[in-house]
């Protein structure tokens, strides 16, 4: 079999995995904007953790409290400081799925597997040359 050829198949295999998690990571988004619950939840800080970053706290529809870990990139996504409130928006029957519901923490997966995915595909188009 051809090397160039391999590359190429190679190349536009992963390239259109990374594509795929993009759409699903839009897929996601829209669902959560459909069917969604949005309530405001508290940045609180982390208790004896060395991370920058805080958990977000909110109570669901019933009135439980519920915590999101943003994890590391959280003030990279638009995390705001401790004591300050943020958009949340979670699934009715599973509010432990949430998300911040912020522009740049909700689209942030979606273009840097989009990004990925383009460089993937040039990287094959230009090797197969």
């Amino acid at each position: 079999m051809d090397a160039k050829l391999l590359l190429l198949t190679l190349c536009t295999g992963v390239g259109l995995g990374f594509l795929l998690l993009a759409v699903r990571q839009l897929l996601t988004v829209a669902r959560l904007w459909v069917r969604g619950v949005l309530v405001t939840g508290t940045v609180i800080p982390r208790a004896g953790d060395p991370r920058r970053s805080g958990l977000v706290l909110f109570t669901d529809h019933l009135g439980r409290p519920v915590v999101v870990d943003t994890g590391a990139y959280g003030p990279l996504r638009g995390l705001p400081e401790v004591g300050g409130t943020v958009p949340v928006c979670y699934p009715r029957n599973r509010p432990t799925a949430a998300r911040l519901w912020t522009p740049r923490y909700l689209l942030s997966p979606a273009l840097g597997w989009f990004l990925t995915s383009t460089v993937v595909f040039a990287c094959g188009t230009r090797l197969t040359r």
